[in-house]
């Protein structure tokens, strides 16, 4: 293991060029390899004796079970091993280790008593199968979790099942599909904005609809003239988040949700960035007919690695009866996961998977909102606003904001009009962050916005740590437009590699490891 640079980068480091200098701190940059590629297939970590097999057994008993050739598992010592997997954890930013400024994704703070809550006994042993007498309080659970969303959103039912953000939104449109289909009105088309999370469109063709675009004002807004002309007869819903990817709230949106409805259509709010309005607006009063809510972007359940997840999506009164099931139904005193209400037939387009959720998640997400309460949450949102209004104006004498006018919502979006003459791109800036110890915002999303820089703090930064992204982004824009060029085309410097190969890593991945590579 070869130990190439640690802390922050400095000018007396001979191969880091220009690095520059910054109090924000500097990546951790080791080499380890893979656990397979350690010189290490000839001990182990632990010794048996080798013929020992007890007084009651012997090697002929083994019948034949003995193992031929070697196992091929590297053998280490504990020291080894641990330091193996210490390194490889330095290796990643984390929202435990400084801001994750990434638009559009809400990397929350998870707080350590949601997460000792969902390790309860009773919870993190929970089995699908049980019977639902010995699941009472797990249902329970669901069931004041419902109540929470359902009031927090001024809709009238959820469905839990969804397990993320893009699954929340094909349950939405299946449930409006259904509707539409039960008063035997077979609708094709679906109406998106340009600047809509790209799973919005992709939900909506892999669900069978043809998609057509909206077009977006100059001033990052949907254009209700292009809506109201495409509205039709055949739309069967109409896609729109808000606030939206430009980090504005959308100030037509109950003009929006009017003329979608005027139309026959129903209305399908993205709800990823729920956490900049929670407490504060009821998407059910905006007339919205469907939205899922990313429980990791506003309730603070954990995000990324693939899973688990969980992306309830509630529904207005004109969908509800087209929820998919299982529903919790209060059944005699107790609760039950029922395929529709007792004494009731059920118009539901059925299940979105096999079991109806991630309990996990559930604990965590009404944990976080009755540890908050009703006011908490209703800070949580302005909080993530000023947050955001901070940067954008902290930053906005340097960096160009893509939409100046006014205050922007839960994300600051800046564009790359202010490295015009620089020969720097965006992906040379994000880069170069690494170097100052920052993970990179979003890039070049949405992608209305040219070299679009997307920075989204959340509501859970202080403002020493706000500003110490800020002096990091300032002195980087400093130098950037002081023509230190080879401190960005040649970034990351203080990182496990150097920059990468971006498409030929899409393209052609290396995911299994075997010997000789």
């Amino acid at each position: 293991m070869t130990i190439l640079a640690v802390g922050r980068p400095t000018r007396s480091d001979p191969d880091m060029k220009s690095a520059g200098t910054t109090r924000s701190g500097g990546a951790l940059m080791q080499d380890e390899p893979l656990i397979f590629e350690l010189d290490c297939w000839e001990k182990t970590g632990v010794d048996f004796p080798r013929d020992d097999f007890g007084p009651d057994l012997d090697a002929s008993d083994l019948a034949g079970l003995t193992r031929a050739s070697p196992l091929r598992l590297p053998g280490l010592s504990e020291p080894e091993a641990v330091r193996h997997y210490v390194r490889l954890s330095q290796k990643n930013h984390a929202i435990d280790l400084a801001l994750y400024p990434l638009g559009s994704c809400t990397m929350k703070h998870n707080p350590r008593l949601d997460e000792k809550l969902a390790r309860l006994p009773g919870f993190i042993d929970l089995h699908p199968l049980q019977p639902m007498s010995t699941v009472q309080g797990a249902l329970k659970v669901m069931d004041a979790l419902a109540h929470w969303l359902t009031t927090l959103t001024g809709m009238p039912a959820v469905a839990l099942s969804p397990k993320a953000g893009a699954h929340g939104e094909l349950c939405g449109l299946h449930t409006i599909r259904a509707a539409h289909e039960a008063r035997g009105d077979a609708r094709k088309t679906v109406l998106a904005p340009t600047s809509a999370h790209g799973t919005n469109p992709a939900t909506a063709a892999l669900a069978g609809y043809q998609v057509v675009e909206i077009g977006q004002t100059a001033d990052g807004h949907v254009d209700i003239a292009d809506l109201a002309a495409k509205l039709g007869p055949d739309v069967a819903a109409v896609m729109v988040t808000n606030p939206n990817t430009c980090g504005l709230f959308e100030r037509e949106i109950i003009e929006i949700a009017r003329l979608t409805h005027a139309a026959g259509a129903y209305f399908y709010c993205d709800g990823a960035n729920f956490n900049a309005i929670v407490g504060r607006v009821r998407p059910g009063d905006l007339g919205v007919d469907a939205m899922h809510i990313n429980l990791h972007k506003t309730f603070s359940t954990p995000h990324g690695g693939g899973g688990p997840g969980a992306g309830p999506v509630v529904l207005s009164a004109s969908l509800a009866p087209y929820a998919p099931t299982p529903w919790v139904v209060h059944q005699g005193g107790r609760l039950a996961l029922l395929e529709h209400a007792v004494g009731e037939a059920t118009a539901s387009h059925g299940r979105m998977s096999a079991f109806h959720g991630q309990m996990g998640m559930y604990v965590r997400a009404l944990a976080y909102m009755m540890s908050h309460g009703a006011d908490g949450l209703r800070q949580v949102a302005e909080d993530a606003v000023l947050n955001a209004n901070y940067i954008k104006a902290r930053l906005s004498g340097v960096m160009s904001a893509a939409f100046p006018d006014g205050p922007c919502m839960h994300e600051a979006l800046f564009d790359d009009t202010w490295l015009e003459g620089t020969d720097i791109t965006t992906l040379d800036f994000a880069k170069a962050m690494i170097d100052v110890g920052f993970h990179p915002m979003t890039m070049y999303f949405p992608l209305v916005v040219h070299g679009a820089m997307l920075i989204e703090p959340t509501e859970t930064e202080s403002r020493r740590e706000l500003d110490r992204f800020c002096d990091a982004l300032l002195e980087l824009a400093a130098a950037a437009k002081a023509g230190d060029v080879d401190r960005f085309k040649g970034a990351p410097f203080h990182a496990p590699l150097r920059r990468l190969d971006e498409t030929l890593a899409a393209r052609r991945p290396k995911l299994v490891w075997t010997s000789g590579d």
